[in-house]
């Protein structure tokens, strides 16, 4: 089995520092089961709280976004270089996305991917990352 071959990894933040909260990218789950939402904060500001946690709707856009009860991961002001893994599975409607809640007057610095996984067709297209490469059992030598 060859893990790349059956995921889909997307950006869903850039890397960027600040106080306000942040969207993720838009993700079109048809055709999906799952996604797992990987966030990677670096420094985050002494006395500053937030979160993380996802959003769905039937709007491409998200215009209806809603948030999902129960998705919610706390993060907090000694959470600095921590990684927040949050899964989703089946979500209820077409369009998600995850959204880190900051509270607006402390400066936090993160980036996250999502990885979509139980595609309906195989192989996956590698349309959105930047190289793939599979080594089978490689020999030692040069690289």
């Amino acid at each position: 089995m060859n893990l790349g071959k059956q995921i889909k990894i997307t950006t869903a933040l850039d890397y960027a520092e600040a106080a306000a909260s942040r969207n993720g990218a838009v993700l079109d789950m048809a055709g999906w089961d799952g996604v797992i939402g990987v966030v990677k904060h670096a420094a985050i500001a002494t006395g500053a709280a937030g979160d993380i946690h996802w959003e769905q709707g039937e709007d491409s856009n998200l215009n209806d976004a809603a948030d999902l009860a129960g998705t919610k991961i706390a993060v907090a002001d000694d959470d600095d270089d921590q990684v927040f893994v949050s899964e989703l599975y089946k979500p209820r409607e077409r369009y998600v996305r995850l959204v880190v809640t900051k509270d607006a007057s402390h400066n936090q610095a993160e980036s996250a991917i999502y990885i979509q996984y139980r595609g309906r067709k195989q192989p996956v297209s590698k349309a959105g990352a930047d190289e793939y490469e599979l080594h089978i059992s490689p020999a030692e030598g040069t690289k």
